[in-house]
């Protein structure tokens, strides 16, 4: 499965001035929807980057977002080098909050923090590869398509974690589909508190060390996938199969790795909400990360670095919206939804609708 032409932009352009234009169409067109429905898309706009990035909490909160877009961005573009359109991501966190569950509640009285955290970690890890392994052993070894079956799995986990929290999980004498709090054990430690410690006050948020992970993440995917042997093999298996096949690599099992790091890197997002935030599992802890670390990655291009500022300006539009819907009850989250559908329409089926623009411009100045 094979994404897109050869751009006839030079590397640079394709990563800055088409994005860039993507953006800002995407916001001209809400921009018109919100004059059509009465209120001023510059006093929106005002109040949305204010709302994300004018005080010391909104910052907090912001970054808390990011976090797990970061994780869920890796975790597409991980796949995309390997030429699969991975949407599972959604289900592939699900999946790892149900093991991060599982492992607390079942230690978290018991081990100390230093042996119950990596313990999670892990747990979060190998769920979230699992639920990715069939999807790509079913299209290394049956051709099966992955954005079909990884659309299926999203759904079969989410009803999956419907009935395990209804049935099993759920805490004694709620009426509420959520477990019961986390023993403090197993909290990652929030950034004011490490903050506090050291003698700094920051606003209390939900921004924990998880974010430090997502970074170092992204250093770690470069890595990997850009100076590594199995890298190499990756990109070549995305790029053409059969070149791939004919130089000795092995492509079922290169899809399959691929799939399992990804669903590896989207466990991650569970780990960020449950155990750096809630302290509980419900069953919308997800909240759609998975689904907005597929624009992040296409904004981003795929690499550590766009992913970063990618995920940076989703994580604003949520915090920003939620405080714009505050201030402007029209705006609703909806809106803010519909936000981020604009941007992931004009940065992925839409992404090359500037290029022969720009593509023009650049020949006109090469000619002069």
């Amino acid at each position: 499965m094979k994404f897109g032409q050869p751009s006839t932009l030079p590397r640079w352009a394709q990563l800055t001035v088409l994005p860039v234009l993507n953006l800002l169409a995407a916001l001209l067109v809400t921009g018109l929807v919100t004059w059509l429905i009465g209120e001023d898309p510059w006093e929106c706009l005002q109040l949305l980057v204010s709302g994300a990035f004018g005080s010391g909490e909104g910052i907090g909160y912001t970054l808390f977002y990011t976090t797990g877009f970061i994780f869920t961005g890796l975790a597409v573009a991980t796949a995309f080098h390997a030429g699969l359109f991975n949407i599972g991501g959604e289900g592939q966190a699900y999946l790892a909050g149900l093991g991060v569950t599982l492992v607390v509640l079942a230690f978290d009285h018991t081990l100390p923090p230093m042996v119950l955290v990596p313990l999670c970690i892990l747990a979060a890890m190998g769920f979230g590869a699992a639920w990715a392994f069939v999807p790509g052993w079913l299209q290394a070894k049956r051709g099966s398509h992955i954005v079909v079956t990884t659309i299926m799995f999203n759904f079969i986990a989410y009803s999956l974690m419907l009935y395990l929290i209804g049935h099993h999980l759920i805490e004694a004498g709620s009426q509420n589909p959520t477990t019961r709090e986390f023993g403090q054990a197993s909290w990652i430690p929030a950034i004011h508190q490490v903050a506090a410690g050291m003698g700094i006050s920051l606003p209390s948020t939900p921004l924990n060390l998880t974010f430090v992970m997502a970074l170092l993440a992204c250093g770690l995917f470069y890595l990997l996938v850009w100076h590594s042997r199995w890298g190499f093999q990756l990109r070549t298996v995305g790029v053409n199969e059969s070149a791939a096949r004919y130089a000795g690599i092995n492509v079922s099992k290169t899809i399959i790795l691929a799939m399992c790091v990804s669903g590896a890197l989207s466990g991650f997002a569970a780990i960020n909400e449950l155990l750096g935030s809630t302290h509980r599992m419900n069953v919308s802890f997800t909240n759609g990360v998975g689904f907005v670390g597929i624009a992040v990655a296409l904004m981003g291009r795929n690499h550590p670095v766009g992913i970063i500022l990618s995920a940076l300006l989703f994580g604003g539009l949520t915090q920003g919206g939620l405080e714009l819907s505050f201030e402007k009850p029209v705006i609703t989250r909806e809106m803010i939804i519909f936000i981020q559908g604009l941007i992931i329409l004009f940065c992925g089926a839409l992404e090359n609708l500037f290029e022969p623009f720009i593509a023009g411009l650049f020949k006109r100045k090469e000619d002069k």
